[in-house]
């Protein structure tokens, strides 16, 4: 079936059922209404389907590996098919591992703590600082922000280009922005990695929830993500990809697990022989759940079929986009301008409104869930907004009381579950906020707007 004929097909695009569809919160003028969780690119809400297959598996829950008992050698079974899972959803390799960590985050440190010494690192400025930041034992080139995706592989190749012959070379590139919701060109980013001898490390926290990632089709050497973008609960990530630098370098950590063999010398120290495989980064007990939950958020996303799930996410976002085109006062943040290809991720301003306040007033005023501030990508937001580094901002609210200038913005984002008319209440609370003012008075508390006590 083509994309234009999912689109055409209103049973086809139904949403998929997630927790939470139906929870009711106050608002401040009065009455309840569902709650429209429309900050999907922080943390998307569980899918249902997981959720139950979670709960199935609960009463058999056992710690894996070397347990001789049954649900000991379920749970193992359970853990290493979940393992096989993300690896197909992945498109991984012959030879790839997959390493289970707690988040994106994780990912991103265990494979800065596994590098080649004197390895040099190229990051764009635009990046989550989950990208940005763990290199700090390595050489590092900052990029400047692209205003093309053209610009990115031309920056990209000159600055690999130019960078000294010894040693090995890592891009860090995301795949899908999380303040603007832009796709990247990581295939064309991948071929000028490899063709100046460096490797690519693809961050696809916002890519994976909404398009399908494949590891050999895209050619980047590891990709990273966390379970909760992807309709899993918290705490449970992969790193997946290639083997050679995770089996070369000292384990993320060190501990039960990891080790394959431990023995005393007569000296009195301790020989450790560690595991090769993907065990070898994955020391303790690990989260045989959150691995579960991520295989079945893949199964469930590949079952619905991303054709599907992409055509209905594209028709929120244009009605999304129309809306707000509306509204002189809104300003969307892009680097790559409105065409640009995007996943259900969008970041503005209003003009006149502190963007803490009016993230504020959606919430109390409307039910709607959105996220302020800089995204944890304080550098990417600086640039959008034209700002000067010393001015203030913060990821979260900022002091700046309502009404008064800040720097930060307002994200929308979505996915699977969401409903049209979440959206469509989006469009119109924006509009009435505009046109008639917050309907409520808010205050400045522990660094967060709030609704004050009584209306006037």
């Amino acid at each position: 079936m083509s994309v234009s004929a999912v689109a055409a097909d209103s049973s086809v695009c139904a949403p998929l059922p997630v927790l939470g569809r139906d929870v009711l919160v106050p608002l401040v003028t009065g009455g309840e209404v569902d709650y429209a969780a429309l900050d999907y690119a922080a943390s998307a809400p569980a899918l249902q389907r997981v959720w139950d297959d979670v709960a199935a598996y609960a009463p058999y829950y056992g710690s894996v590996h070397r347990g001789a008992g049954y649900l000991s050698q379920l749970s193992t079974d359970l853990f290493e098919n979940s393992r096989r899972t993300i690896a197909e959803f992945l498109g991984c390799r012959a030879g790839d591992q997959v390493v289970f960590t707690r988040s994106t985050t994780d990912s991103l440190n265990l494979l800065a703590a596994v590098l080649p010494q004197d390895t040099q690192v190229f990051v764009f400025e635009t990046e989550h600082h989950a990208s940005l930041l763990p290199w700090r034992n390595a050489r590092v080139t900052y990029l400047d922000a692209p205003r093309s995706p053209r610009e990115a592989v031309a920056t990209l190749e000159r600055a690999l280009a130019a960078r000294e012959p010894h040693g090995e070379a890592l891009v860090c590139v995301t795949g899908a922005s999380n303040v603007t919701g832009e796709l990247w060109p990581v295939r064309e980013l991948a071929e000028a990695a490899h063709a100046h001898g460096a490797r690519i490390v693809l961050d696809a926290a916002q890519l994976v929830p909404h398009h399908p990632v494949d590891l050999a089709d895209l050619d980047v050497d590891w990709v990273a993500f966390s379970g909760h973008k992807l309709y899993a609960p918290f705490g449970a990530g992969v790193l997946a990809g290639r083997a050679d630098w995770l089996q070369g370098a000292e384990p993320y950590l060190a501990g039960g697990g990891a080790s394959r063999k431990v023995s005393r010398r007569t000296d009195g120290g301790v020989d450790v022989e560690w595991h090769t495989t993907a065990a070898r980064h994955e020391a303790g007990s690990p989260n045989v759940i959150g691995a579960y939950a991520i295989a079945s958020a893949c199964r469930a996303l590949t079952e619905a079929g991303f054709d599907t799930l992409v055509a209905r996410e594209q028709e929120l976002i244009t009605t999304l986009r129309a809306g707000l085109a509306e509204v002189p006062e809104v300003r969307v943040l892009s680097l790559f301008g409105d065409d640009a290809p995007r996943v259900g991720v969008l970041s503005f301003v209003v003009e006149g409104w502190n963007s803490s306040h009016f993230a504020a007033a959606l919430s109390a005023e409307y039910g709607i869930g959105v996220r302020d501030g800089l995204f944890c990508a304080h550098p990417l937001v600086r640039t959008l907004l034209g700002s000067e580094p010393q001015d203030p901002g913060e990821c979260g609210a900022p002091e700046a009381a309502p009404g008064e200038r800040s720097l930060n913005a307002i994200r929308v984002s979505f996915g699977a579950g969401t409903p049209d008319e979440h959206v469509e209440r989006f469009v119109r609370a924006v509009k009435e906020l505009v046109t008639d003012g917050a309907r409520w008075n808010y205050r400045t508390e522990d660094g967060r707007c709030v609704p004050a006590r009584s209306a006037g």
